[in-house]
Parts: structure tokens; sequence; C-alpha cells
């Protein structure tokens, strides 16, 4: 602004009596002293002067009721996302193995499932998923994947189930009290959810991986089209021109040209449900087509995150707020920015995706159907458990003269560094080991049943713990199949003397687990425990991901998807 409009201002302002400056008796002004008129030269000075020091004030006024208009409108909108947050219970099973705990340098690693629901609940999702048939059914969990952030922030690995993976479910047990039983037989993965949330999603993971699940996000078919146009498109390739249409209609219809485009809004889910048309016509190819998208779609977020555009930033959390429901530890918007913070501290370089070794079932009925590799698949999980970075980098070192109590990252809200495991421990409540009943059965076949079992080891270890103190034990001619030993308790009340049980044994807290298939204390010897008087030392743990995990790293912009044969046009 020109001086000259400063004072045109000035004028105006004077003229329609905003700024009282002259008359006898006006407010603000001040009479001439007694005696007579003021030095030639200063006529006015002071009322010149009051009425600056009146501008002055106005201005403030009016800078305070902006700052003060835009911080009540923050308050407001920071109320109004919070109250847009959806949120459901964390882990519904029986098997809690608390949050991650943190390392000897006071770090905490971060364990959080990715589900993607493909529900048919209301209008828009059912125009964008279409299957009439299935419109207000239960939704299915058909996108899984267990994203691992390591305790020093300095990688990231996300490992994917197929949604054709066939499991044993555990029991669940809705926040209302309807409980759905374990499964008596194998149930395919994406099924989990339809027993109670994706509350029993997180379950069904603990209870085959034994990896402690801190958080959860779910998104369905609405929530990736409004991300993708939030962020403004993700690039992805192929390797031919394709299009994903059978014959008889099914597919999710995606075209593309060969090469890279850059796809939002349905396109983007289009990509994703995308089975027909990528590798060969299986879930596996579109697991690794997922895996694409991710890693792009990380690099673009990255790059989103740097706008200055406050506009632009609002469009994406309020798009990511609104796609998801999380579990009640994210329920504030303080929780799901500190939980970006930590996120955004990996640089795509460092991180993996993987998909969970698997093998074709053999099962009758179950053709097509895959289950966790034998050996590969808990390599896999075991790496994850100890924090081993998938990549074969590596974590980030501290420092020679660093101590574990200045090196660990102050924990963030949304970290579960402060919650304590509720795995039971050997402690006071215990009783004596003359009043603990046992019962040890003999599960050394493994479950794969490649090795019998080895005869009358239930009566080797019952033994060992007789000559521990432990009267009440006895020798079961019920047998099972585990590859590893575990201690199976069936109320609260034995948790504490199964933990003594385990000590006893040199078994680990983490092999003690609640379960309503047993009555009482059960000690199942497993495969790692056919000889001997404790359980074989575990073999050392790998330190890359098994080639069958199909590892992409998350630098790699040149990722094509190969296209099914008779897809293309």
């Amino acid at each position: 602004m020109r001086h000259s409009d400063v004072r045109e201002e000035g004028a105006n302002a004077q003229a329609d009596g905003d700024i009282p400056v002259g008359g006898a008796g006006a407010p603000g002004t001040v009479p001439p002293p007694r005696g007579g008129s003021r030095p030639a030269g200063r006529a006015g000075a002071r009322p010149a002067r009051r009425g600056r020091r009146r501008v002055l004030r106005w201005i403030s006024c009016v800078l305070s009721l902006l700052i003060l208009g835009t911080a009540a409108a923050g308050y407001l909108y920071y109320r109004h996302l919070n109250g847009s947050i959806q949120t459901d219970a964390l882990n519904l099973g029986e098997n809690k193995l608390g949050g991650s705990k943190p390392n000897a340098f006071g770090q905490t690693p971060l364990n959080i499932l990715l589900i993607g629901s493909d529900a048919r609940n209301d209008a828009e999702n059912q125009a964008l998923g279409g299957a009439t048939d299935t419109f207000d059914g239960p939704p299915l969990a058909d996108v899984q994947m267990l994203l691992h952030l390591s305790a020093d922030r300095s990688n990231m690995s996300v490992v994917s189930m197929p949604r054709d993976t066939m499991l044993m479910m555990p029991k669940c047990t809705e926040p209302g009290g309807k409980v759905h039983p374990a499964s008596k037989g194998l149930v395919q993965t994406n099924e989990s959810i339809q027993r109670g949330g994706p509350g029993c999603t997180v379950a069904a993971w603990t209870e085959l991986t034994k990896i402690p699940i801190d958080h959860f996000m779910m998104i369905d078919f609405k929530g990736v089209v409004r991300m993708a146009d939030a962020i403004g498109g993700v690039p992805v390739c192929v390797e031919q021109n394709v299009h994903s249409r059978t014959r008889d209609g099914k597919g999710s219809g995606l075209k593309l040209p060969k090469g890279t485009s850059v796809i939002q809004g349905e396109t983007a889910l289009q990509w994703l449900r995308t089975r027909y048309g990528f590798e060969d016509g299986t879930d596996i190819g579109r697991t690794h087509a997922q895996h694409q998208y991710m890693n792009s779609m990380a690099r673009e977020f990255r790059k989103n995150a740097k706008l200055s555009n406050p506009v632009k930033l609002n469009s994406l959390a309020q798009a990511a707020i609104e796609a998801m429901v999380v579990d009640t530890g994210l329920n504030k918007i303080d929780k799901l920015f500190d939980l970006s913070m930590e996120l955004k501290k990996v640089p795509p370089g460092r991180i993996t995706m993987t998909t969970m070794p698997w093998i074709y079932s053999t099962k009758p009925g179950l053709d097509g159907r895959v289950e966790p590799k034998p050996g590969e698949a808990e390599d896999l999980f075991r790496m994850v458990r100890e924090d081993i970075a998938l990549d074969g980098q590596g974590s980030g070192s501290p420092s020679a003269s660093a101590t574990p109590a200045a090196t660990g990252a102050p924990a963030s809200p949304s970290a579960p560094a402060q919650q304590p495991s509720t795995a039971p421990t050997a402690a006071a409540t215990a009783a004596p080991p003359a009043k603990i009943a046992v019962t040890v059965r003999n599960s050394t076949g493994g479950k794969d049943g490649a090795q019998p079992k080895v005869k009358g080891r239930a009566s080797e270890v019952a033994a060992l713990l007789t000559g521990k103190g432990f009267t009440k034990v006895v020798a079961d001619t019920q047998t099972g199949a585990e590859d590893t030993s575990v201690i199976r308790y069936a109320t609260d009340a034995q948790a504490a003397d199964a933990a003594a049980v385990a000590t006893a044994l040199g078994l680990p807290a983490g092999s003690v687990q609640k379960s309503d298939q047993v009555a009482g204390i059960v000690v199942f010897v497993g495969k790692d425990w056919r000889t001997g008087g404790s359980p074989a030392a575990p073999p050392p743990a790998p330190t890359k991901a098994p080639d069958s995990a199909h590892a992409l790293n998350g630098d790699n912009d040149q990722a094509c998807m190969p296209i099914q044969p008779g897809f293309t046009w």
C-alpha cells in the first residue's frame, strides 16, 4: 500500500467520524492549556498522537479478533476431525501378546495391520464394488498387510497375506459379548472380519505369527478412491496393454495402456482389485500389484507432505480420516499425526514389501487355495518378531558413546512402549509346584506330520516336571501337533501357574497361551523338543527375507506388472 493510500484512508476515516479529532468536549480531544494557545507549529500535535494511538489500538483489536477467530476455527475443526474418526476394538481373540516391547536401547518397534474391506454397506461402496448379490452382506478382509516399523525407525517391512490363505480361526468375542467359537477346520483368512470385525482379523494374525500387533487401520472401496483423489494420483506400470475382463464378465474392468499411467479414483480401486489380467490370474499376482501401488503411493505421500499448500494438506488429512476405521488407540488426531511422523522417518529405499511364503493346499476341496509355506513363512514372521530388516541391510546402530536411555527416541503417543504385556509371568501369585496340576501331551510330530512322534516323550517331560516338585503331573495319552512347544491354560486364574510351569521347563513367556481348547494347564511338547531336558535352541534367525517372499524395494520405481495372456488389447 502506498503512503498516499494510507493518508487517504486516514482522511476518509476522520471524515466518517471513526476517529474523533476535534471540537470542544468531543470525546478524545484535549482542550488548549489555560492562559494561551499552543506554540506555533504544534497545533493539534497531541490530538494527532492520540488519534494514531487509537488507530493502533483498533488495528490491534482487529488482529486479536482474527487470531482468536482462527484459533477457535482451528479448535472447532480439530474437534470435527476427532469426531470423524471411526474406531473398533483392537483384538477380539484370547491370545493377547500386549504391545511391542522396547529393545535394550529403549526403542520400540511398531506393528500395524492394514486391512482392505470389501464392504458394500452404502450406496457409494455398492456402486464401486458391484456384485449386487453381496449388498449389505458381511464384508471380507480382502487385503491384509502387516506393517512393521523398526525400533530405530531405520527401516519398514510389510508382509502381505494372500486372501485365499487357509487358516484355523481363533475364538473371537465381540465387545457386546457375542462369541464366535474357534474353527474346527481351515477357514479362508478374508472371512476373519465376519467374526466380530477387524479385531478378529488381528486375532488371526496374532495366533499365526505370534507378532504383537499394536494397531490396525481398515479402509473400504470409497476410502481407496478418496485417498487416491486427494493425493492427485498414483503412478503404476504394466508391461502390456491390459483389460481385466473375462468373457463371462468377471474382472475389475481395469483398462490401461502399456507403460506408466497415473491412476486415481475408481481406476485406482480397479488396480487394487485386479486379479484376472495380472501375472497368472491368481490372488498372488494381485498382491504383487498392491505392493507396487503401495510403494508408489508412499513416494507420492512424501512428496505431498512437503507441500506448503494448506488446502492440499487439509484435503489429504480429511480424506485419510474419513477413509479409515482404526483401533481405539488411534482415536485422536494428534495420535494419528504422531504415527505419521514416525512412519515418515523411513526413507523409501528402506521399505520392503513382501508376500507371506505360501504353498497350494493339497487338502480336499481347497483347490486353488494356499497355506503358509512350512519353514519359510515362519522365518519371515520371526524376522518381524525379532525386528530384523527384511532387506538384509540391518538396522541403524546407536553410536558407541550412546547409552540405552539416551539413544531411545521418545515413544510417541501412538507407540505402545508404555503398554504392559498381558502375557502371564511367573509371579508370587503362582501356587507352589506341588499344588499345580499339569497334563503333558506328545506333539513332537509337528504340524506337517513329516516326522513320527517320539514314543514316550510325554512321560519323559512329565518326569522332568516331577523332579522339579510338580507332583500333580499326568502324561496324557491324547496327543497333538505343534512345531514349537507351548503351554496352554483355560482360565485367567491359571495364568500365573502356567507361567511357573514354563519357567521350570525353560520355555519362553511367549509360549504360554490362554485357550478354550483345554480344561486346565497342558504342556504340548513340540517338534522343537524331541529329545533332552530342555527345548533345542532355535537356529540363527535369517538376515534377509526368503526369495519366496517376492521382496520389492520402496525405491524401485521401475516395477512393472506382467500381463496374463488373453487380457491384452
